[in-house]
């Protein structure tokens, strides 16, 4: 399984509606202080972050992704959504 795999079957458990992860670590690969972990962006709706703030968000996505962090995820880019925030 692909570490981009992992993520997605981790982030399951909030139940996403919708889920986009993109591997940029090709971007970011010999910059300072990368250990080589990987570089990703995530965009995410779940009904879990209906009343949270965007650090309770974060916080919760990262509880799932902890023993991944530093080593073999370096940056996580963030965008989490609640259903009732999406334009329609």
């Amino acid at each position: 399984m692909s570490l981009q795999q992992e993520i997605i079957q981790r982030l399951q458990a909030i139940d996403p509606i919708h889920m986009e992860i993109e591997d940029e670590s090709a971007m970011h690969a010999g910059h300072k202080g990368n250990t080589g972990g990987g570089h990703f962006k995530l965009k995410m709706t779940s009904s879990h972050f209906s009343g949270k703030s965007q650090i309770m968000r974060h916080r919760l996505i990262y509880q799932l992704l902890s023993d991944l962090i530093p080593g073999q995820i370096h940056a996580l880019s963030i965008h989490a959504s609640a259903p009732d925030e999406l334009k329609s």
